[in-house]
């Protein structure tokens, strides 16, 4: 698969993620996917699998009314696919005693995303 193509799945891939629709985002993932999340560069999750995957992306979309992942950046690194992400979404619970339901939530950061074949291998976010 082209780099073009690699680009396709991930614009897919985060616009699944944008409405919501876990069966969009697993449709191009690997079945022995490797999904880690860092911020403060410790990873805080990890997931091991599709199941897992699929657990983490349905738990996950029960903490917000609405959300939006924006690229602002494309590289290729090697075999990785890096973007430059903005992120905001609106609170559906309270998260800490200083961020409620209803409060917007936004994030700067990065993905990497690395293939095998044409299915998503991996995926690192990392928040700044």
């Amino acid at each position: 698969m082209d780099n073009k193509n690699k680009i396709e799945v991930i614009e897919n891939f985060i616009c699944s993620y944008n409405h919501f629709d876990i069966d969009g985002m697993l449709k191009d993932i690997h079945e022995n996917i490797v999904f880690e999340s860092i911020s403060n560069g410790e990873i805080d999750l990890a997931c091991h699998g599709i199941h897992e995957f699929r657990e983490q992306a349905e738990y996950a979309k029960n903490y917000f009314k609405e959300r939006r992942e924006r690229i602002l950046k494309v590289n290729v690194v090697d075999n990785d696919i890096e973007i430059d992400i903005d992120f905001s979404g609106k609170l559906a619970r309270d998260l800490s005693r200083d961020l409620k339901t209803g409060d917007i939530l936004r994030l700067k950061g990065k993905s990497i995303f690395r293939f095998e074949g044409n299915k998503i291998i991996s995926i690192k976010d990392i928040s700044e």
